[in-house]
């Protein structure tokens, strides 16, 4: 199932990474069109990550959690976490 689609390869492998990091099976679709060719930017540079569907669940609240920034705070205090 495409959970989402980017516009790069750097940034696809940094989530492919963090996701797997946290036991998410993750495939790359059309990463071969932008890496042959080059591209950064534009339709034929965008990457979708797949993932199997009874995980999909789980990857979007890992994505949702990566975005607004949950990882970087303490678990028990909510507190922003130093740097």
């Amino acid at each position: 199932m495409r959970l989402v689609t980017l516009s790069g390869n750097l940034e696809a492998q940094i989530l492919r990474g963090f996701l797997e990091a946290n036991g998410v099976v993750v495939l790359l679709s059309g990463e071969s069109a932008s890496t042959a060719y080059g591209l950064g930017v534009g339709p034929l540079a965008q990457i979708d990550l797949m993932v199997p569907e009874e995980q999909l669940s789980e990857a979007r609240q890992l994505l949702e959690d990566y975005y607004s920034g949950a990882l970087n705070r303490d678990p028990d205090s909510g507190t922003e976490l130093d740097e």
